[in-house]
């Protein structure tokens, strides 16, 4: 069974784990070029506005979680990994539950994220979402790949906004959130 532990007591070798998880978790370019995801893990490490948790298994890292205090009532979820051997077997929902339960005992009301399609995982990849982004947004489904949006959409996570092209012509970034307080 995967304990939760803060960041701050992994080990060198541990956050170099995260590091690896990180770029193995997330498809598309996110954390590829390298140093990239060795800087993210280290952001969460003595910032008083990120904090992070990892589900540790022995001295394995199996995933991490991140959150960012960047409003006074609103917390943002990022980012969500999980090593890609070991996703669905319940650490990502493990994860999300350790942060809200922080994240409730901290005052926070709301969590949030953005959850990126890159990779072709939703039907708003690819396509040009104006006029009517919101449309779009309401009529999201699955595309064969899958996406993390439905994940979250499974934990009580709903669609609150979607920015069209956030990360190039036909690749946005679909905004989620949940009340927590």
């Amino acid at each position: 069974m995967a304990a939760i532990v803060n960041f701050p007591a992994l080990d060198a070798v541990q956050r170099a784990e995260a590091a690896r998880v990180l770029r193995e978790a997330i498809a598309g370019p996110s954390w590829q070029q390298p140093g990239e995801a060795e800087a993210e893990v280290a952001s969460f490490l003595g910032d008083d506005e990120r904090f992070a948790l990892a589900a540790v298994e022995g001295a394995a890292v199996l995933g991490w979680i991140g959150g960012v205090r960047s409003y006074s009532h609103a917390l943002e979820l990022h980012p969500l990994v999980v090593d890609p051997h070991r996703q669905r077997q319940g650490l990502g929902r493990l994860l999300v539950e350790a942060l809200e339960a922080r994240a409730a005992a901290e005052g926070f009301l709301t969590i949030y994220l953005g959850t990126d399609d890159e990779v072709g995982g939703t039907t708003l990849f690819g396509q040009d979402l104006f006029p009517d982004p919101l449309a779009a947004l309401a009529a999201i489904a699955p595309a064969p790949a899958g996406h993390p949006f439905f994940f979250y959409r499974a934990l009580g996570y709903v669609a609150v906004g979607v920015i069209p092209d956030a990360n190039g012509p036909g690749a946005p970034d679909i905004l989620m959130a949940k009340a927590i307080g």
